[in-house]
């Protein structure tokens, strides 16, 4: 379905006033976001289904010396929500004045004034406004005053507790993208342009499709097998590399290496995303190229093994 992207909420048409709202930040639009939404949706059928979230996220604003740590940027963020049913995407721009404005301010100017919200729903947790003044408690009230519908969702959980992104980055940041996929629902993907690098992957008879990690959050470093999808659509399996290239001398940023497995063509400068589906092993440094190579060589043949049986989808 088509989704529409609004970054201002002080002039909005009247087509993207007036539905029902799921309110969070909604970094990695994980399976407790997708509950939110359901609750949205639920809550008044009848209405466009919305969604309002920060940019940046709060956290990047307060603490911008912080390594990244955004699970989904907004393209990929407003894409999964879309894929949830949203015709809309509030993506709020979170600034010194927002983060100034008090709890019932933000209500009445962004919710009501703006969007023109008829219902509601959050997760339990939900904070807002000044110092993170207003609370669930606190929105109950102010939404019954006015006559607007609310859905407070409890938490989602499994065996280890509730789903949350703080779980998801920690599943990642320690090797495991299968069990932040449980958690997300999907495989974590990571997207980007391409670049030309050094056509060194070439020369060894492993070409790659290289993109910057930037402002996502930095996996474990090393192998994994992955799927990658392509701007015409398609999804390949392949092997890549998350790291700075240590054996090479290094690279001030990490980026991801991926070889597609029986593909050609030119994808530089072209946005690709790439799933990180199993962690293989560490980074590590090799004593020259005929070692690099070697190696690689073993991980494309480990990462063809792991993603056999492994059905590509653009889900």
């Amino acid at each position: 379905m088509t989704c529409h992207v609004w970054t201002d909420w002080r002039a909005l048409p009247q087509a993207a006033r007036g539905g029902t709202v799921a309110l969070g930040n909604l970094d990695g639009v994980h399976r407790g976001h997708r509950a939110v939404l359901a609750a949205a949706h639920g809550g008044r059928p009848d209405l466009p289904l919305a969604a309002l979230t920060f940019e940046p996220h709060p956290r990047e604003h307060f603490r911008p010396q912080d390594p990244p740590f955004r699970l989904t940027l907004l393209p990929a963020k407003a894409a999964a929500l879309a894929a949830a049913g949203c015709a809309h995407v509030h993506a709020v721009p979170f600034d010194s004045a927002l983060a100034a404005m008090e709890a019932e301010e933000f209500l009445d100017a962004v919710l009501r004034r703006g969007l023109g919200a008829r219902h509601l729903a959050c997760g339990a947790d939900f904070a807002f406004g000044h110092r993170r003044g207003g609370d669930v408690a606190f929105l109950a009230g102010w939404a019954e005053r006015h006559g607007i519908g609310l859905s407070v969702v409890p938490p989602i959980a499994d065996a280890a507790g509730p789903i949350s992104s703080t779980r998801i980055r920690r599943a990642l940041q320690d090797g495991y993208p299968e069990r932040a996929a449980a958690l997300l629902g999907r495989d974590w993907e990571v997207r980007g342009t391409v670049f030309h690098g050094d056509h060194l992957g070439r020369e060894l008879g492993w070409p790659t499709a290289n993109i910057w990690l930037g402002r996502h959050l930095e996996p474990a470093r090393g192998v994994y097998a992955v799927l990658a999808s392509l701007p015409d659509g398609s999804v390949v399996p392949g092997v890549a590399n998350v790291g700075r290239r240590p054996t090479l001398g290094g690279d001030p940023e990490t980026r991801l290496e991926t070889h597609l497995f029986d593909w050609s063509g030119d994808l530089y400068g072209q946005e690709i995303g790439v799933r990180l589906h199993r962690f293989l092993r560490e980074d590590a440094v090799f004593a020259g190229l005929d070692e690099l190579k070697a190696a690689i060589a073993a991980d494309a043949a480990q990462a063809r093994a792991v993603l056999a049986g492994t059905a590509p989808s653009n889900g």
